[in-house]
């Protein structure tokens, strides 16, 4: 293969190049990331990709410290990559954006930002190590990404490297779409690829090959994986890749919206923040305002510079087309995974770090000086978790290894001019709960309320948090529904047992409330927090601790010292195998055991053996008790995260320890709060939301009790003076009912909120809320015959700009529409208490706190499902007497018919 216009790579290495950025707007472009395990030739792999495209003259190396994508002293210094980099060069048909990324595991996170931007990936994998568990972690998240993978087999020049046995190795471990394509094509290349997909197969019975076509959608749909065997070093089935990659690599598409996807932020050789992006739709032009969100907070920032880098070099350009890889400056305030215009949220990483350290500034140095200038780096790498505890004036980040940990240091030192040092790491535990339990958060200073249930249940291993709901909207708004689910998403929540961050847990919305005077946004942080808190609280936590995959390569005399300490350790590891002279051992073990290990096995093996380990997760800890007893944290002293609710009562808000707020809590959420049995778990419907039946009448005593203990006792006296003294209580033994009521009886009806309780109207109100509020009034009409009482049916109308109200009367009913700034909620209490002197009167609703204030008024509630029922009675009774009613008259006019025909005879 020859690249550039036909020249061949000698000619590449003398010829002048205008332009290594590439020139070629209409030409299709492609960014490819290089993803490897450490060592395995990655960066020399990158390095002859671009001579042979000819964008750089001279082949740099590793070794000598000259590789064109090592451009940082550190990367040269210890031969490794550390932050990824990018180059740009053309082929005859594409114009190639190439990622390097790091391939050592403590800069995992490096890379993973980057999977997020690329339309596919080259896989290497070193020749004489195969596959390594690293590799296996880098298939899973290209699989997790849907990245179509090409790969390249390196250093084939080496003893030992057998061809047949490592493609057995990548099927047996990756997948059974790998072919090599650097293979003749001969029957069994084209049956290995024809294997992969159905319709391959049928052109292959057909013809005896497959279409280039077919294997460009195979690869795109990552059911074949071409490979290519080489030695990068010596430019060897380097350019078979580059035309693979030309011929084979999928067309993104690309909407004209714009959109763009952040992956890394940056500094440049001035200090400046640089935004790494790739335009994912439309154009980006310098002046362009770009928005998007912080935490809650909207932004919008305009673009001043568009850069592009090719490895530490860079031109400007006016604007940036889709599928371009830039660096923009001017964005203060993106973050890596942040999604841009169209383009949505990322995904979370999967990749964690699991070692915690203490940073021990210089002697002097004030901490409140140095952690703005710290947060930059955590900007660059969020994973980092910088923290900073008041309390006891320490400085704490996350990192993945003692790699990590002094490339840190040096670059603090480079940067800041700062000679940090670092305490003895300790793990990063995680906590989750063994059964399902019901949180109750309540917030309600003076002025202020919001009240959550939430549902806790125990997630698979490894599925993080998952947030759903099933309240109804007759408890609570959507509004105030997706505001606690941001809540809930917007921290890490601390478990009880050791403060450390939960996971693995269901979370679910089942109940809420607020107020439609005094609820704010932040009521629900607290409400939602303290929900969470209060339930981790009855749970039975469980503490998680992290486990590598490991990989042991040692002679064979040592198989025996080192099995014994893996399961003194509490690991587990697989029967020993033979690779060479060398003895293999495969399993998996905790961190806490694992993390030094490696100075021990270079001890017993007189440097001969190798440990290679891979985070694989988090597993229940074996010594829990032991660990929570030496960390010693308290969670009902943990001031920052109350378990404990605040209420309200008689003008003062006052705080109930979390083992009594269900006592107190205003929302009955229908489930046991201790234990959830499986057949009351809600079961969450289509859409999100699922209607909960109301309190019924029986539960008037609980309900007028709580309103007692919330709002005072209800006294006649608070409404207008009687001379009768108010009654408090609804036990019969102390109160008797006087027949006082001298009108007819009224029902009140709370129009939306029955709309939305019943399901049949609801789904009508989706379509057409007007012919659902039709619907209703019909039905009342129908009920009101039915029944003979005085109906009035109310709907919200507050919204609707200078509207003054309206009441007309439909039918034998009186339909109320409210004016602006008055809701129905507000017309119901006023009605209630000015009927309720002389009438006997019933409120049909679902809002909860709505029936608290009519039953201090002295009327009677009805909840929706109650009243549904009352209304399909009436509505059988109705049916029944003109189904009587057509009898009789069909009876009479065949009687009348009979008499007639007498008549005429």
């Amino acid at each position: 293969m020859r690249m550039n216009g036909g020249r061949s790579s000698h000619d590449a290495l003398s010829a002048p190049r205008e332009n290594f950025f590439g020139n070629g707007d209409d030409m299709r472009k492609l960014v490819i990331g290089i993803l490897a395990h450490v060592d395995a030739g990655k960066t020399t792999l990158s390095e002859a990709m671009l001579y042979l495209s000819g964008s750089i003259r001279s082949l740099g190396r590793v070794d000598h410290q000259d590789a064109f994508l090592d451009t940082e002293s550190l990367e040269r210094e210890r031969g490794i990559t550390i932050f990824s980099k990018q180059a740009r060069f053309d082929l005859p048909d594409l114009q190639v954006t190439l990622l390097d990324t790091p391939g050592h595991v403590d800069f995992s996170a490096e890379m993973e930002r980057t999977l997020q931007v690329l339309d596919c990936a080259v896989l290497v994998i070193s020749g004489s190590d195969g596959v390594q568990g690293h590799t296996e972690t880098l298939w899973g998240l290209l699989r997790r990404h849907h990245i179509p993978t090409f790969l390249f087999i390196n250093k084939m020049d080496l003893a030992g490297a057998d061809r047949a046995a490592l493609l057995a190795q990548l099927r047996d471990r990756l997948s059974d779409g790998c072919v090599d394509f650097s293979a003749p094509r001969d029957d069994v290349f084209w049956e290995s690829a024809a294997t992969c997909g159905e319709s391959a197969l049928n052109a292959y019975l057909e013809t005896g090959t497959v279409p280039e076509g077919e294997l460009k959608e195979m690869i795109a749909r990552r059911k074949l994986f071409p490979c290519w065997f080489g030695s990068a070093l010596k430019l060897e089935g380097v350019e078979e890749l580059l035309d693979g990659l030309n011929r084979y690599a999928p067309s993104p598409v690309y909407g004209e919206q714009f959109g763009a996807r952040v992956y890394k932020i940056d500094r440049d050789s001035q200090g400046g923040r640089l935004t790494y992006l790739k335009i994912t739709g439309g154009c980006l032009r310098v002046k362009d305002p770009v928005s998007g969100v912080a935490g809650e907070e909207e932004w919008t920032e305009k673009v001043n510079e568009i850069r592009l880098y090719s490895g530490s070099k860079y031109q400007t350009a006016d604007q940036a087309q889709a599928g371009t890889v830039c660096a923009v400056t001017g964005l203060t305030r993106t973050r890596p995974g942040q999604g841009l215009g169209a383009e949505g949220a990322g995904e979370e990483p999967v990749l964690e770090p699991v070692l915690s350290y203490r940073m021990l500034l210089p002697a002097g140095c004030d901490p409140h000086t140095v952690l703005p200038k710290l947060m930059e780096l955590e900007e660059e790498d969020p994973q980092l978790h910088l923290v900073w505890n008041e309390a006891v004036g320490e400085l704490h980040l996350q990192l993945m290894g003692d790699i990590q940990l002094e490339v840190l240091s040096r670059l603090i030192q480079e940067r800041f001019g700062l000679e940090v040092t670092f305490g003895q790491g300790s793990i990063v535990y995680r906590e989750t709960i063994a059964g399902p339990v019901v949180g109750i958060g309540h917030f309600e200073p003076l002025r202020h309320y919001a009240e959550v249930h939430l549902l806790l249940e125990p997630g698979e291993p490894g599925s993080g948090i998952q947030l759903a709901s099933a309240c109804s909207t007759d408890w609570l708004e959507l509004n105030w529904q997706r505001l606690i689910l941001t809540h809930l998403a917007e921290r890490a929540h601390p478990g009880v047992l050791t403060g450390s961050p939960i996971t693995d847990l269901r979370i679910t919305l089942i109940a809420g409330r607020a107020h439609k005077k005094h609820t704010e946004g932040g009521d629900f942080r607290q409400a939602t927090y303290r929900a969470v808190r209060q339930g981790l609280m009855q749970a039975e936590s469980v503490l998680l601790e992290p486990w590598y995959d490991f990989r042991l390569e040692l002679p064979g005399e040592c198989v025996g010292r080192a099995m014994t300490d893996i399961q003194t350790m509490g690991g587990t590891v697989q029967p020993p195998r033979l690779e060479g002279e060398n003895s293999v051992l495969e399993g998996g073990g905790p961190v806490s055991g694992l993390r030094g290990y490696w100075r021990e096995v270079s001890a017993y093996t007189r440097g001969r053996g190798r440990l290679t380990c891979q985070v694989s997760g988090y597993r229940p800890c074996a010594d829990q008790e032991k660990v929570v007893c030496a960390l010693g944290y308290d969670p009902e002293r943990d001031v920052d995260n109350p378990p404990d609710s605040v209420f309200c009562a008689h003008g003062g808000g006052f705080l109930v320890p979390w083992y009594q707020v269900p006592e107190f809590a205003h929302v009955d959420n229908g489930l046991d709060q201790k234990g959830v049995p499986e057949e009351k778990r809600p079961a969450a419907p289509a859409g999100g939301s699922m209607s909960r039946p109301g309190p019924s009448l029986e539960q008037d005593k609980e309900l007028q009790a709580i309103f007692e203990r919330t709002y005072g006792k209800v006294e006649r006296k608070a409404f207008e003076p009687v001379k009768k003294p108010a009654r408090t209580s609804l036990d019969e033994g102390k109160y008797t009912i006087r027949s006082q009521y001298t009108g007819p009886e009224y029902l009140l009806v709370d129009g939306y909120n029955i709309i939305f309780a019943w399901e049949e109207l609801a789904r009508l109100a989706r379509e057409d809320v007007e012919s659902a509020r039709g619907a209703l009034i019909d039905l009342m009409v129908n009920y009101k015959g039915a029944w003979g009482g005085e109906l009035i049916l109310v709907f919200d109308a507050y919204k609707v700009k200078g509207n003054p109200g309206s009441i007309e009367k439909v039918n034998g009913i009186y339909v109320v529409y409210t004016k602006e700034a008055e809701t129905a909620d507000s017309y119901i209490e006023k009605t209630t208490y000015d009927l309720s002197r002389n009438h006997r009167v019933r409120v049909a609703t679902s809002d909860g706190l709505e029936q608290m204030i009519i039953l201090g008024h002295g009327a009677l509630r009805v909840p929706a499902r109650a009243f549904q029922a009352e209304v399909e009675q009436a509505q059988g009774r109705i049916s029944q007497f003109l189904a009587e009613h057509n009898r009789r008259g069909r009876e009479r006019d065949s009687l009348q018919y009979t008499a007639k025909i007498g008549r005429h005879k």
